[in-house]
């Protein structure tokens, strides 16, 4: 018996949220189109915010050939995916791969762990749908910015002491708490101080996220003055300034008078570069304001949200589960390395660069090629997909070649040896599965 080819071109779906870029400018959209099969037709004004590629039941990807989802696939043929990975994910992948296309702010939001998540699934099934975690990471195809965990100490005691507003909203007295609590400790790194201080903050945070509506809106009013009355030193001048300014009048005219607004003081400001990422592990503080971005996740639903959205908010869940773990931005973003299974490995600029996060569902490969140039990657022993985010050619596994144009996705079987060529240059993100 002769095993069909194991390279498939996928039909992959573009999911329409209120946060999406409208139309034509929508990466996601554009990518959903590039399939002729998927008589995709973009909406000038509509948001099209996600690109899901994976087996996920919400939105699954086909088979262009023939119509079959992926799902079905690797139900019916274990091979693709190991029956090592198949027995252990419930013979489903055990990532989903997705495009976002950001216009405006996502949700503040963490995502919980997995005794959280089987908890809080069971307690309430309609706001929190499966019993996994999802630990997620992020790569910017665009310039990116958002939020990503709890700023360092001495940058949340200096805007408590610079931004009065925020001083009401917390209360006084927690602040003066929170501020003679780290003074000096900030960067302590001995057990019981770290414990202190995120217990400090902990209490901070909690006072910020339970404030008074009234006392949110009114402070919200007078942050937009200062914000567009005196830019520069908005914030105070050594954490504060313009991009701070700039970002809170942005985000109140996506949210007005939002809770979200006051997180910008206590959480991590980040800015990527195409290329440059960062992984969020479970109970980790976010959101994404703007840009485009590959990211790659555990398969789950599961999101406790509690600002910029008018969706359910769980504030309670949130505060309690967060680590509270404080550091520089740098700390959060992910530093790739060359990939070792591509054939492109010995030169001194590698073509492919992997992006290993410390879980098991998922790793992502980035590989650019110019033009004219290919690169040859080793069996994976497990499932992968491809999306072509730039550029063209084609890839091929064995005898089976297909063309890959901007947006084209492939499903590739486990343990197949994949080519890629290019011929006006190429970026490519394999997604994967690989049991260490």
């Amino acid at each position: 018996m002769v095993l069909p080819v194991p390279l498939y071109q996928l039909q992959c779906g573009a999911n329409s949220y209120d946060w999406g870029k409208i139309g034509h400018d929508s990466a996601a959209a554009r990518f959903a189109a590039a399939t002729e099969e998927a008589n995709f037709t973009i909406q000038a004004d509509k948001p099209y915010a996600e690109l899901w590629m994976g087996t996920h039941p919400s939105n699954p990807s086909k088979d262009v050939a023939t119509g079959q989802t992926l799902l079905e696939m690797v139900s019916e043929n274990q091979a693709l995916m190991t029956p090592e990975i198949g027995e252990r994910y419930d013979k489903k992948l055990p990532f989903l791969f997705k495009v976002l296309s950001i216009q405006k702010a996502l949700s503040i939001q963490a995502h919980p762990d997995k005794k959280l998540a089987e908890r809080l699934h069971a307690q309430d099934p309609k706001n929190y749908p499966d019993d996994n975690h999802k630990p997620e990471m992020t790569i910017a195809i665009t310039d990116f910015d958002g939020f990503c965990g709890f700023r360092p100490l001495a940058q949340i005691a200096s805007f408590l002491k610079h931004v009065p507003e925020l001083r009401i909203v917390v209360g006084q007295e927690k602040a003066n708490q929170f501020i003679s609590t780290v003074a000096g400790q900030e960067t302590a790194s001995d057990e019981s101080t770290v414990e202190a201080n995120k217990a400090a903050l902990k209490d901070l945070f909690q006072a910020l996220m339970t404030a008074d509506e009234f006392h949110i809106v009114a402070a919200s009013k007078n942050i937009i003055k200062s914000a567009e009355n005196a830019p520069s030193d908005f914030g105070g001048s050594e954490y504060g300034g313009l991009e701070l300014a700039d970002l809170i009048v942005r985000l109140n005219k996506q949210f007005p008078r939002d809770i979200g607004l006051f997180c910008a003081f206590f959480l991590n400001y980040v800015k990527l570069k195409p290329g440059e990422a960062m992984f969020l592990q479970a109970n980790d503080p976010h959101a994404y304001l703007s840009g485009e971005v590959i990211e790659c996740m555990a398969a789950s639903d599961n999101v406790v949200r509690a600002g910029f959205t008018p969706k359910y908010k769980d504030v309670k869940n949130l505060v309690q589960m967060l680590t509270y773990s404080y550091a520089p931005i740098e700390d959060q973003k992910m530093k790739p390395v060359p990939y070792k299974g591509g054939s492109n490995t010995s030169s001194g600029s590698p073509t492919s660069l992997l992006y290993d996060p410390p879980i098991e569902e998922f790793a992502v490969i980035r590989t650019e090629l110019k033009s004219g140039q290919s690169e040859t990657f080793g069996p994976i022993e497990g499932p992968s997909i491809v999306i072509v985010t730039d550029g063209n050619g084609t890839v091929s596994v064995g005898p089976k070649k297909k063309r890959a144009n901007t947006g084209h996705v492939f499903f590739v079987g486990a343990t197949a040896t994949l080519k890629m060529d290019a011929e006006d240059g190429m970026v490519a993100f394999r997604a994967f599965c690989e049991l260490k």
